[in-house]
């Protein structure tokens, strides 16, 4: 769980809610008394007495002890069986279980709402504390792999013979991580692209093969937090096998969990430094620095902060800035700031059960403040801003700790609640409870789960239209093997009025042998988000992503553009930089979304990319938008701009202060030396 909040094992009076970290682990005669008398308070018979579901939804109480206990992150397969990371050996309470901490597997065999069915797939201590679990079952239903995360390893876990028992263990990752720590190793989700993704906070420290072997990847770099250039929580894709890793972004703190929609859009939160009410919802850019420390140097965000109340005092609103480094060329903007809280589960809720305001949104658990949440997102030029939506929370019973969520066959949320007087940090304060609930709508009770029939092309397209990930999975993966004898049903599947249902149809058409096609028809689509689909597809699949780039360039969207800057990324086209100048051409000087995307772009091609703009702008440089582009360039030719608008007797205080920034990320050069000799000369 989360390091926000903790209480130690012997404080477990209902009153209060969390404790502090070093309060005594002695249980006193008083907090006894206190725990018999909340007792009753927390019989599972009360669940949803002490739960608020929101507009237009109705909770229900799925399963709670014995059936499960602290159920740490969850897993719904394609018949509706829940998979839960059952732990019990978390931390000081290390070795409670001896035989070790469980996967079990939950079912509602009567189709009444709650689970009457427990089978344990595989219990050992060498998943004590597991934080992640993905499962993807064969096409035949003979047998299962089930994804592990338990730092420092990443377990596959194979039922070969179809009776939900774990026949055979192997690795598919080692060294992620530190053992028992909330920030390691998160659970992996299947993409709509045929990929895995995944994250870890900052105690992932790196990744290594099942080996052992340090992971390089598809950049170049030895994937560690070393600063060269990856710092502290990174988000990944890989292929299923773990080969082709990428680090698709990082510098965040503890990202517990990574979540990509149809268009494969990667969406996370990211919890703050304890306390500072900073805790943020991010839209993850590909290949982004999210500024959780100061990427030159490694510091955390407080010696700003501490500098800047040196002078005046700085109201608490501003610590989001300083908290996520915004300040610095080269960070990713903040979709959303929640304030306080512990961050845990995230899923994509691209079914039609909910009503039409939770429907292709973020949900997401926050275990500090007892509440799941949907973020309501709306495109906001290359990004995106979001408001607050509940879903369940604990009104009446702080005991609620949501850490996960997923969407099950039927469109309903499953939700899995730790339930604990505190939310993990290191200590855990009850063992004997722990609860999945039920997000529906009101007449939708009964848990109904569609059947599926993956043997022919149709039936794998209705698969794949779910909106359970296992069910998705099952689809791609029957049309991916079908191949040819299933375009005709994708290709009407790509007809239909639905965006999301289009996006997976395309990942696929895109793979088959007349791909080209039919990215060329999705290229000139009307939908941006197609049209950005596409490009991934192109990138994804090795699809000549250049001429798609060059095709797309002067697009009337801002994302797709950014979608552009992105596929332009350590290109060795020879017309990169030209491409690269159109771009920054459209930049509006407003938009820091699209100014980083173009940041990255630049990423080991600043000196042409530079020299091609300003060949191009001329003396017209000095715009809103010159300002932003030079801001953030990184070459020693930006140097001397600098100097000129820290000069300038009409800028602001604050953007000298921004633009002597910019100074420290340009490497050492005699252009760097000259702009800052320059200024002292000016300040004289």
């Amino acid at each position: 769980m989360k390091t926000q909040l903790t209480l130690t094992a012997a404080l477990l009076c209902a009153a209060l809610p969390v404790f502090a970290a070093d309060a005594p682990k002695e249980k006193t005669k008083a907090d006894a008394k206190a725990v018999a008398a909340a007792a009753p308070d927390r019989d599972s018979a009360n669940a949803l007495a002490g739960l608020d579901a929101g507009t237009g939804l109705k909770a229900q109480l799925f399963a709670a002890e014995p059936l499960l206990l602290s159920p740490s992150n969850v897993e719904v397969d394609h018949l509706g069986r829940i998979w839960v990371c059952e732990v019990v050996n978390y931390r000081g309470r290390k070795g409670s279980r001896p035989e070790g901490d469980r996967i079990i597997v939950l079912e509602d065999t009567d189709g009444d709402g709650k689970a009457d069915k427990q089978i344990v797939f595989y219990q050992g201590t060498d998943i004590d504390s597991a934080l992640g679990i993905c499962v993807l079952p064969s096409l035949d239903g003979k047998s299962t792999k089930v994804i592990v995360s338990c730092a420092p390893n990443v377990f596959i876990f194979t039922d070969t013979d179809g009776d939900l028992k774990s026949d055979k263990k192997e690795l598919l990752f080692t060294k992620v991580g530190q053992p028992q720590h909330d920030h390691s190793t998160h659970a992996f989700v299947f993409g709509p692209d045929g990929k895995l993704y995944w994250n870890f906070g900052n105690t992932g420290k790196g990744i290594s093969d099942k080996d052992g072997n340090p992971i390089v990847d598809l950049a170049g770099n030895t994937v560690n937090d070393g600063g060269k250039p990856y710092r502290q929580g990174m988000a990944f894709r890989c292929n299923p096998d773990g080969s082709q890793l990428e680090v698709l972004g990082h510098n965040f703190r503890n990202n517990y969990e990574v979540s990509v929609d149809s268009f494969g859009t990667l969406w996370q939160s990211d919890n703050d430094d304890d306390g500072n009410k900073s805790v943020r919802i991010n839209y993850v850019m590909e290949f982004g620095n999210y500024g959780y420390v100061d990427e030159l140097t490694g510091a955390g965000w407080s010696t700003a902060w501490k500098k800047a109340n040196e002078k005046t005092k700085v109201s608490d609103d501003e610590k989001p800035r300083y908290h996520w480094h915004l300040d610095d060329p080269g960070v990713m903007p903040t979709m959303l700031v929640t304030g306080a809280g512990s961050p845990t589960g995230i899923a994509i809720y691209e079914g039609d059960l909910l009503p039409a305001p939770f429907r292709n949104q973020v949900i997401h658990c926050d275990a500090g403040p007892n509440v799941v949440r949907a973020y309501p997102a709306k495109t906001s030029g290359a990004g995106y801003t979001a408001s607050i939506a509940p879903v369940l929370t604990g009104t009446r019973d702080k005991w609620f700790r949501p850490a996960d969520v997923c969407v099950a066959p039927d469109g309903s949320l499953i939700v899995a609640d730790w339930y604990d007087p505190g939310v993990g940090g290191h200590a855990m304060g009850d063992l004997t409870r722990g609860r999945i609930f039920r997000v529906t709508v009101p007449g939708a009770e009964k848990y109904t789960v569609p059947k599926l029939d993956l043997t022919t092309p149709a039936g794998a397209v209705a698969a794949l239209k779910s909106p359970n990930l296992t069910a998705r999975y099952l689809g791609y993966t029957a049309l991916k093997a079908s191949g040819a004898k299933g375009e005709a049903e994708l290709v009407k599947l790509f007809k239909s009025d639905n965006a999301r249902h289009r996006a997976r149809a395309l990942w696929l058409l895109a793979q088959l042998p007349n791909g080209k096609t039919h990215l060329a028809g999705a290229l000139k689509d009307k939908d941006a988000d197609i049209r950005i689909t596409a490009l991934r597809a192109a990138r994804r699949y090795n699809l000549d992503a250049h001429a798609a780039t060059v095709q797309l360039i002067s697009d009337s969207s801002p994302a797709v553009r950014r979608e552009c800057a992105i596929a332009l990324r350590h290109s060795k086209a020879s017309e990169a930089p030209a491409l690269w100048t159109k771009l920054a051409q459209q930049y509006d000087g407003k938009d820091r979304w699209y100014l980083e995307a173009l940041g990255l772009a630049a990423d080991r091609n600043e000196a042409a990319t530079f020299a091609a703009w300003q060949a191009a702008s001329g003396a017209n440089w000095n715009t809103p938008a010159g300002r932003d582009i030079v801001w953030r360039s990184r070459t020693p030719a930006a140097a001397p701009l600098l100097s000129k608008l820290v000069l300038d007797a009409k800028t602001s205080t604050e953007d000298k202060a921004r633009f002597l920034r910019a100074l420290d990320f340009i490497p050492k050069c005699k252009e760097k030396d000259d702009a800052l000799a320059a200024i002292a000369l000016g300040a004289l």
